[in-house]
């Protein structure tokens, strides 16, 4: 069984949203569409490329097993699948990449442990100027 990368994502995503997955995706369910949402959604492509290489890997054995003979109408079978499996690992390659540097951008945000600073109240605007000449 090859090295499968999504649950090493999603690891990496419930670390940063201090959840399980399936919280999250219930979670993001009610919530307008932001960096969480984005994060599933990549996942779940991710996911859905590695289910698509086991699955035209495992016809392409099937295809070529030893004690099968392999004619002109197999031969378009042989190269279809082929195809197809290129196809699913080069969109997992991508979502692969795409999700760890976004992931590898963010940083799971902490409460600060001091109260923040109070930054001091800004001086009232000075008056307008008087004239100091005697008005007549």
């Amino acid at each position: 069984m090859p090295h499968l990368i999504s649950p090493e994502i999603a690891g990496r995503i419930e670390d940063l949203y201090g959840a399980p997955l399936a919280d999250l995706a219930a979670h993001v369910q009610d919530q307008p569409p932001g960096m969480l949402s984005a994060l599933l959604g990549m996942h779940n492509s991710l996911t859905l490329a590695e289910r698509s290489i086991d699955f035209h890997r495992d016809h392409l054995a099937r295809v070529v097993h030893p004690e099968r003979q392999i004619g002109p109408h197999e031969v378009s079978h042989l190269l279809d699948g082929a195809r197809r499996l290129a196809e699913a690992v080069a969109i997992r390659d991508v979502q692969a990449t795409s999700l760890s540097a976004v992931l590898q951008s963010l940083a799971r945000v902490t409460t600060p442990a001091t109260p923040p600073v109070s930054v001091p109240a800004v001086p009232a605007p000075p008056g307008p100027a008087v004239s100091a000449a005697p008005s007549r």
